[in-house]
């Protein structure tokens, strides 16, 4: 028991979330640096030299430039094991991001000096602090010119409502960076330097003893100012309220450049949680308990292309998984052998053998789960808590454009509408396939992959945006289809209209007040 508590007590997994271009995958590939699971780091920028981001692996990834897929990877370091979720910045893949904060005890938020809080990071804000995730921020690329730090950190308290915390604190920026003045460990962490000169000490009163180039900098004489004010007038430190989500660490580098992320690491790792109990119909599951339980947070198919392979991800919440142990699966009673499971670094995997709570792991998925599939090891049945799902808003007709090849394009449908992102349905008379999406981004990419991993091209007739509602009477009158209200089945034959609009759906409910709608995002919220 206590080889298994310290092993769990070592685990810390986090979600990266920002708005796109902050430098989200940037700062991915700098820890993974530190922790030794990569050699050298291609940004996105870097597309003429042939490297693309570790952890943009999917084609349509590499092209744009942008993350659309949830990445799971590992690495050590210190004595941590760290799991990080690099997930989609852009907005049309919130759901896939949503339900990836439900698989991490905290967050770490990145913003750009330059922008500010934008609309995006604000919105996952709101879900983490929904959810009591703990979120620690890294303000991004300071060696550019951007806002004023007080600026900032007024509007991260102003837009956000919590109560910040600078662990350190930004000497001059852009052309004028010259380092950081941290707070935590009470020294000075110089920007390009050689790194023996890389980190002055600080005396009692916080300032460099003796002579120092640094101290004929106004600069500097500034930064003290700034620092006496923060001391003064800011809020004070509470690790108990970090832990609670009620405060946020502040930290301030350039990932790009490699400045501060070592810091910012080590910090993170000292103040982050745990693997923390989880909700569940039998109550709080303890991490530290001996029973393996977890749940499956993602599906993705053709990771690898060749192998034409499905890895359902599952978050370990309590115990330790064993290759080969049998498991059983709730939503269907059945029991299943767990003989083929994979750990990640990106888009390179490796057989893992055993796992604790807190980690991530692939399982590979003949069909078997479903997102949001709780497994256990234990007698006592129990399942976790359900999982965002959004009520898709845009919908497309799709057909395959050559009717020849119909086995091959429900096969990908079947499996890219596992995954989530997008959402099936028939229509009622005729049985024509639907797609539902939150984002016109998420069309694009079907498509894209149908024709690159299924080989199949498709054609996709616009409908816009409909309200999507599902009936809970078990008997409907199929005449009630129209086009202003049409009647469709979901992929697991549950009933729903799309209504052409709210005036659409006001008068059919005035009209059959005896037939009850419901909104699935009501019931996981």
């Amino acid at each position: 028991m206590n080889k298994l508590k310290d092993h769990v007590l070592s685990r810390k997994t986090f979600a990266i979330i920002s708005h796109p271009d902050a430098g989200k995958t940037t700062l991915t590939e700098q820890l993974l640096l530190f922790g030794g699971a990569i050699r050298d780091a291609g940004t996105v920028k870097g597309k003429k030299t042939g490297k693309f981001a570790t952890s943009d692996w999917m084609e349509i990834e590499k092209q744009r430039g942008i993350s659309v897929t949830s990445s799971v990877m590992q690495f050590d370091y210190d004595g941590f094991r760290v799991n990080i979720l690099d997930t989609p910045g852009h907005q049309d893949f919130s759901e896939d991001t949503y339900r990836t904060l439900t698989a991490v005890d905290s967050a770490v938020m990145i913003i750009d000096s330059a922008k500010g809080i934008e609309e995006q990071t604000l919105k996952l804000f709101k879900v983490c602090r929904m959810r009591g995730i703990p979120i620690f921020t890294f303000i991004n690329k300071l060696d550019r010119e951007g806002k004023a730090p007080l600026e900032l950190l007024a509007e991260l308290e102003e837009v956000l409502g919590i109560e910040s915390y600078p662990m350190n604190w930004p000497i001059g920026m852009g052309k004028q960076f010259l380092g950081i003045y941290d707070r935590h460990h009470n020294r000075i962490e110089q920007f390009r330097v050689d790194k023996k000169d890389k980190f002055i000490p600080l005396n009692e009163d916080g300032e460099i003893d003796g002579e120092h180039s640094l101290k004929e900098s106004p600069l500097y004489e500034q930064t003290l100012e700034e620092i006496m004010l923060l001391d003064e007038a800011g809020n004070e430190f509470s690790t108990e309220r970090v832990a609670e989500g009620n405060l946020i660490p502040v930290f301030f580098g350039s990932a790009l450049t490699n400045f501060g992320v070592q810091t910012f690491l080590e910090s993170y790792l000292e103040f982050a949680p745990m693997p923390q109990a989880r909700n569940s119909t039998a109550g709080k599951i303890d991490p530290l308990s001996e029973e393996f339980s977890g749940f499956i947070f993602k599906i993705q198919a053709n990771m690898n292309p060749a192998h034409r392979d499905r890895i359902a991800f599952l978050r370990i919440c309590s115990g330790k998984f064993d290759r080969g142990m049998n498991v059983t699966l709730p939503r269907t009673g059945k029991t299943i052998k767990i003989a083929q499971s994979t750990q990640f670094m990106a888009d390179d995997r490796s057989t893992v053998e055993e796992a604790v709570a807190g980690d991530i792991i692939g399982l590979y998925d003949p069909g078997t789960y479903q997102i949001g599939d709780t497994l256990i090891s234990g007698k006592d049945s129990f399942q976790y808590e359900r999982l965002p799902q959004f009520t898709p808003e845009l919908f497309v007709r799709v057909t395959a454009k050559n009717v020849m090849k119909q086995k091959h394009f429900h096969k990908g449908i079947q499996q890219l509408v596992q995954e989530g992102a997008i959402q099936l349905f028939k229509t009622v008379k005729t049985e024509e396939y639907l797609l539902g999406a939150v984002g016109q981004l998420q069309f694009e990419v079907f498509e894209h992959r149908m024709r690159n991993e299924y080989n199949v091209e498709v054609t996709m007739e616009r409908l816009g945006s409909k309200i999507a509602r599902w009936i809970e009477n078990d008997e409907i009158d199929e005449n009630l289809s129209n086009s202003r209200s049409l009647l469709v089945h979901d992929r697991y034959e549950n009933k729903a209209f799309l209504f052409e609009n709210d005036f659409a759906l006001r008068w059919f409910q005035d009209k059959n007040p005896n037939i009850k709608l419901y909104n699935p995002m009501d019931l996981t919220e």
